[in-house]
C-alpha cells in the first residue's frame, strides 16, 4: 500500500460527511463530474413515483392544492436559501438558468431606470449563454454591453454602469471570484450586482444576505443534485422585491393569478420571479433531492471540498509525469471553488481513456480536464484513485 493510499484511508475514516454517501445511487466508478451533473439521491425515484402515480395519477388536478404543487416554487426556494446564505422568502424556483439570468439582468437595469446609466458589464470569462443573454438584455434595455474580466470590474465601473453580471466560480478553471468585495464595489458605483451561482451553490458558503447581493441565479443539477434539466432559481433581495420589474410577467406572478384580468399587477415578494406553470415533475424531484442537505452545514462541505482538492493536487504531483499537466485552478483557498482544472495536451483523448478506466471527469475544449469534487459523496480514496489512474494513463500515452 502506498503512502498516499494509506493517507486516503485515514482521511476517509475521519471524514464527518462520509455518511452522506449512502444517500446517493453510486457504483464503483470514481465520479468527479458533479460540477456538470450531480449524482442521483436515493430518495428521488420513490418520490417521483409517488408524484406520478398518486399525485398525478389518482389525485390529478386536486394535487395543485392537496399536494402543494402551487406553492412548490417558493417552498423549494426556501430549502435552497440556507445553502446560499439567504433568509426565507427571497428565492423562487422555476425556469432555466438562462431565463433567470435574463429576468435578473433586465430587472436589475430597471431598478436604476430614470438615471443616465446605460451600460451593462458582463464577466468576459463567463459561460457563453450568460454572455448571449447579457447581449439580448442590453439590446432590450437600450444599454451597451461591455465584457470585463472580474478582476478589472472595480476599475471599469462608472456612473454609466447600470448592472454587472458575474460568475461566482469560473466554469473552466474553478477560480472563485471575490463576491463580497466585488459586490461592494458595484454598490459603491451605484449599480446593481447580479451573480451566477451555478458552480458555487452547494459547494461553498455564498452569503447573499450578508454581502448585500441584489439579484442572483443558479442551477440545481450540479452540486444540488436536482437531476438533468432540474429547474433553476432566482434570488431577489427582500428590500428590492417591491421594485423588481420582471421582463417576463406571467400569470403565475400575477397578484391575482386566477382573476384572469387583462392588466398585469405583480404579486408581492419573490413571487414576482415566477412566470408560467411550473415543471412539477422536475421540481418535486428536486425537492426530494434537497433532503440530503438536512443537518449538513455548508461550512463543513467547504472544509471537505478544500481538503479533497488539496489532496488531489498532491496526488497529481506525485503520480503524473512531470510537465505533463498544468494546473489552472488557483492554489489559494480563497480563490478556489470545488473543482480542479488541468491543462493537458490531447485532453479529449485523455478524458476518454480515464472514463474507460472508471474515472469520470469531463473535457472542455481545447485542452482542459475538469474534475469536480462533490463533498457529500466523493471520498479521499476516490481522489487518490483518480490521480493514480490519470498518472497511469498519461504514462501509457507517453510510452
Amino acid at each position: 500500500m502506498s503512502e498516499l493510499t494509506a493517507r486516503a484511508q485515514e482521511l476517509d475514516a475521519a471524514d464527518e460527511l462520509a455518511g452522506a454517501r449512502k444517500q446517493f445511487v453510486l457504483d464503483e466508478v470514481v465520479y468527479l463530474d458533479g460540477n456538470s451533473l450531480g449524482a442521483l439521491p436515493a430518495a428521488v425515484p420513490g418520490r417521483v413515483d409517488d408524484v406520478v402515480r398518486r399525485q398525478w395519477g389518482a389525485l390529478r388536478i386536486r394535487s395543485w392544492d392537496e399536494s402543494g404543487w402551487w406553492t412548490a416554487p417558493e417552498r423549494i426556494g426556501d430549502r435552497i436559501a440556507p445553502l446560499v446564505g439567504a433568509a426565507a422568502g427571497q428565492i423562487v424556483v422555476g425556469d432555466s438558468t438562462s431565463v433567470n439570468v435574463f429576468k435578473a439582468l433586465v430587472g436589475g437595469v430597471r431598478l436604476v431606470s430614470g438615471t443616465s446609466r446605460d451600460e451593462i458589464l458582463v464577466d468576459a470569462t463567463t459561460f457563453p449563454t450568460d454572455g448571449y443573454i447579457a447581449g439580448s438584455a442590453a439590446r432590450m434595455t437600450g444599454c451597451t454591453l461591455r465584457p470585463v474580466a472580474p478582476a478589472e470590474v472595480p476599475d471599469a465601473l462608472s456612473g454609466r454602469t447600470a448592472a454587472v453580471l458575474l460568475n461566482h466560480v469560473d466554469y473552466r478553471t474553478g477560480r472563485l471570484h471575490d463576491l463580497p468585495s466585488l459586490t461592494a464595489a458595484v454598490h459603491e458605483a451605484g449599480a446593481v450586482a447580479v451573480w451566477d451561482l451555478c458552480h458555487s451553490a452547494g459547494a461553498l458558503p455564498v452569503g447573499l444576505d450578508e454581502h448585500g447581493v441584489d439579484l442572483a441565479v443558479g442551477c440545481t443539477y450540479k452540486y444540488l443534485n436536482g437531476g438533468p434539466g432540474s429547474p433553476a432559481y432566482l434570488y431577489v433581495r427582500r428590500d428590492l422585491q417591491d421594485r423588481f420589474d420582471s421582463p417576463l410577467p406571467g400569470w403565475n406572478s400575477h397578484a391575482e393569478p386566477f382573476g384572469m384580468r387583462p392588466g398585469y399587477e405583480p404579486a408581492s415578494g419573490a413571487l414576482r420571479g415566477r412566470v408560467g406553470t411550473p415543471d412539477i415533475l422536475s421540481m418535486l424531484a428536486l425537492e426530494a433531492a434537497l433532503e440530503v442537505w438536512d443537518g449538513v452545514p455548508i461550512e463543513a462541505v467547504r472544509a471537505k471540498s478544500l481538503a479533497l482538492t488539496d489532496f488531489f493536487l498532491e496526488c497529481v504531483s506525485a503520480y503524473v509525469p512531470e510537465g505533463r499537466v498544468e494546473t489552472l485552478t488557483p492554489l489559494a483557498h480563497r480563490e478556489r471553488g470545488s473543482q480542479v482544472a488541468l491543462r493537458c495536451a490531447d485532453a479529449g483523448d485523455v478524458m476518454k481513456r480515464l472514463i474507460e478506466r472508471g474515472v469520470i471527469g469531463d473535457f472542455r475544449h481545447p485542452d482542459v480536464l475538469r474534475f469536480g469534487f462533490t463533498p457529500l459523496y466523493v471520498g479521499f480514496g476516490d481522489v487518490e484513485r483518480a490521480a493514480r489512474v490519470l498518472g497511469q494513463t498519461l504514462g501509457d500515452l507517453a510510452g
